[in-house]
């Protein structure tokens, strides 16, 4: 532990031990959160070891804002609902934005705690399932999303996924009382074929009647036309971002690129969009970052802890293709197309996902998103219980290895990243074999 931060708790230890009385358990735990998260990313003066947010990134005032809704993730949409208008959560990552904000909602991304207890969860979910959607299901049945959502919308995004709408839809049959937000199941078809095309615009339909029933109010095809026009203009802002991150010269760390994005699955998406452009503009002066190029790809995370262990390493990230970095704004919303099929054609056709691909689909994926960002290694990391993306994986390695590109596999461990005691280890040695130019498959 940094020194400052050993310090600090030592104070925040002290001061619980002398408040012990007055202090409520849950103040407690939001005040040792914050700790947390402040000194798991500001680079502090006197730390043993710099912390993956730097100064000059700090010194941004765009930054600072898109990391003050990065790390108060609830406050916006507690914001948009003081004024009357509705927040709907979203639970996979195939629902479609463009008509929730075409219906003047905020979509807000659905997210885990993990210092929160399980205790609801363990009376209705098995240990198998994927920790952190335990923890995201704890959310949801525990009260929390039921008073701060209008609707949930869920998409099949994962197998995992589908069995927790299955098991909120007979937890409301059988526990009426429960307070879960009103919500709804998008069933996509995720192969590329024409029936399956028409099958997804019926099922979009289907959505766009729910939500306007949500609203209160029709959505016109000029509503949802507009907010692809926002969509879009907000991924080509985040591609201008991601370019001081793939190009010849990084500007833009992993951890910063994922605060950056990640922000704007809890924020108004016209807000979001002002505040990349500007940190992008801000960007281009920040120093270049310099050591091995490296690619992410597996388990999905939400916050920026495994990224602050790879950089700490001297890695750069300067990639990944996961829903909580290049993934989400990969393809556009279709103007020149109906509605229903530019909704259908942005999400079913963008970047294969892992959980809903075939193998060589996926290799074709790295392929193309390496060619882009020109790493010298990828590193594949799974999670225990979430190891699809292992199929994947020995046919993906081969196509690096031809292309002269090292990898590194992660398998099998525990969220948060945290929990897991010689990951720091390895990837150390990861490091310093790639610096020796000495790194081969692991």
């Amino acid at each position: 532990m940094p020194r400052c931060a050993g310090v600090m708790t030592a104070v925040m230890s002290s001061w619980k031990a002398r408040h012990r009385d007055r202090i409520h358990v849950r103040a407690w735990n939001s005040l040792q959160e914050n700790w947390k998260r402040t000194c798991s990313t500001i680079f502090w003066k006197g730390c043993d070891t710099p912390m993956s947010i730097r100064n000059c990134a700090l010194g941004s005032k765009a930054f600072t804002a898109l990391k003050e809704v990065w790390d108060h993730r609830d406050a916006e949409a507690a914001k948009w609902r003081a004024q009357g208008k509705k927040v709907v959560g979203k639970l996979g990552f195939d629902v479609p934005d463009e008509l929730l904000i075409a219906a003047d909602m905020l979509p807000v991304q659905i997210y885990a705690d993990p210092d929160r207890s399980l205790e609801e969860t363990n009376k209705y979910l098995e240990y198998a399932f994927e920790p952190v959607v335990r923890a995201q299901f704890e959310k949801l049945i525990d009260g929390t999303y039921g008073e701060q959502l209008d609707a949930l919308a869920i998409s099949n995004s994962t197998d995992v996924v589908i069995r927790i709408f299955l098991y909120l839809r007979e937890l409301h049959r059988v526990e009426p009382e429960k307070n879960l937000p009103p919500f709804a199941f998008i069933d996509w078809l995720f192969t590329r074929h024409q029936m399956h095309q028409k099958r997804n615009e019926f099922v979009m339909d289907l959505f766009r009647k729910q939500v306007e029933e949500w609203a209160g109010h029709e959505i016109t095809d000029e509503a949802i036309r507009e907010a692809g026009k926002i969509c879009n203009e907000n991924r080509q802002a985040l591609r201008e971002m991601a370019a001081l991150r793939h190009g010849d010269e990084v500007h833009i760390a992993g951890s910063e690129a994922m605060v950056i994005i990640g922000a704007g699955l809890f924020m108004e998406r016209t807000a979001h969009t002002e505040l990349v452009r500007q940190v992008t503009e801000d960007a281009k002066s920040w120093p270049v970052l310099e050591g091995p190029r490296v690619f992410y790809t597996g388990a999905e995370h939400e916050d920026t802890a495994l990224y602050e262990k790879i950089e700490a390493q001297g890695l750069v990230v300067v990639g990944e293709d996961t829903n909580w970095g290049d993934r989400y704004y990969n393809r556009d919303f279709n103007l020149e197309y109906p509605v229903t099929r530019a909704l259908v054609d942005r999400y079913m056709l963008r970047e294969f996902s892992a959980k809903k691909a075939f193998v060589s689909q996926r290799v074709e994926a790295l392929e193309r998103e390496v060619e882009e960002t020109k790493p010298e290694a990828v590193i594949f990391y799974t999670n225990l219980y979430d190891e699809v993306a292992t199929w994947d994986m020995p046919n993906q390695r081969k196509s690096l290895a031809a292309r002269g590109i090292k990898s590194c596999t992660f398998g099998r461990m525990l969220w948060p990243a945290a929990k897991n005691e010689d990951l720091d280890e390895k990837l150390a040695a990861f490091a310093e074999e790639l610096k020796a130019g000495k790194g081969g498959d692991q």
